[in-house]
Formats: structure tokens, sequence, C-alpha cells
């Protein structure tokens, strides 16, 4: 269990982060980079949580925002054993699953897509677009990170089918796909 008695505790002051491990990297390091991403969209999936209000999409969104501490705290462990233990917190497999099995149930009640579709419609949609938004930011920085050092490629997994998860709840909440905005190609000429 966290237990948090100071929120600040000045060893950042140098310009490091402290990592699981204990090890000490720079705040502009490209693990830290990507979860920073991840800690700007869960807060945005917050937002749109807000903006929605309650009902079974909220707690979804929820379930989904704890999902996300867990894919941090993969990310800031070093190493490249990806099997969970009592030292060690890793996205699994069955979280991957879940989000599929949600976006195939959300989407069987959307009419099929004849278009690309704007951000917006209703707040709460627009809200969901801007969290598939910043969760697409944080897969590339989790995947260029990847380049530079092994991370768990479940989590990874996990940011790409967020993403999907957000994009369809967003035309959910868009009267299930009848008030989203129709791209129209080269409509400002």
């Amino acid at each position: 269990m966290v237990k948090l008695n100071r929120i600040y505790t000045r060893t950042g002051d140098t310009g490091t982060s402290g990592l699981v491990d204990g090890s000490r990297v720079p705040k502009d390091d490209a693990r830290l980079c990507a979860i920073g991403d991840v800690d700007e969209a869960n807060s945005a999936i917050g937002m749109a949580a807000v903006a929605i209000g309650n009902g079974p999409l909220v707690d979804a969104l929820t379930r989904i925002q704890n999902d996300l501490f867990d894919v941090g705290a993969d990310l800031a462990t070093p190493g490249e054993d990806f099997a969970p233990s009592s030292m060690s917190l890793r996205v699994v497999a069955r979280q991957v699953e879940r989000l599929e099995q949600e976006i195939d149930a959300i989407n069987a009640d959307l009419a099929p897509l004849t278009s690309f579709i704007l951000p917006g419609g209703s707040p709460a949609a627009a809200s969901l677009h801007l969290a598939r938004a910043i969760v697409r930011r944080a897969e590339r920085s989790a995947v260029a990170a990847s380049h530079l050092m092994s991370l768990n490629p479940i989590a990874i997994s996990y940011l790409n089918r967020l993403s999907d998860f957000l994009f369809v709840s967003a035309r959910s909440v868009n009267g299930n796909g009848a008030n989203d905005v129709l791209w129209v190609p080269g409509a400002s000429r």
C-alpha cells in the first residue's frame, strides 16, 4: 500500500527521477516521457468521465484509470522479465483482452463508418476523443522508448487497444454514432 506523508521530497530537484528499482534517470529520459504521457492520458480520461457523468462507461473509465497506473508502474520498472511478481507490477494480456471485449460490445451497437469523423459532437464525445489522442501520443512515446530499452510489449498493446476503446466510446456517447461529425474532404477549399 502506498502511503505519502510528504508530497515533496526534493529528490527530483537535480533533474532526475526514481524508477521502481531505485535507480535514477534524467527527467527527459524516454522512459519518463512515456510515463508522463500515460499520466496525462489518465487525467484526460478523468475529465471525460466527469463530462459523461455516471453509468457503465464511467465505471469502465475508472477501471482504465487504475490500469493506467499499472502501465506507469510497468514502464517505470527496468528489466527484461515482464512476468508479474511480488516485486514488479506488470500489465498482463487479460487487461488487453478485457478492452477488446468491451470494444466489440460497444462497436456492435454502432453503425459502420462511412467517413472519418471529426473529434466532437458532444462535450463527452469530444473529451473522449481528446483522451484518445493523448493515449496515442503515450503509445508513440512508449514505442520510441522501447527502441532504447526493454519495455513490456503488453503495456504498449494496452495503450494501442485503449485508443480504440476511447474511439468507439466517443461514438457511443454521440448517440451511437448518429451525432458524429463527419469529415468532408476538401470542404473549405
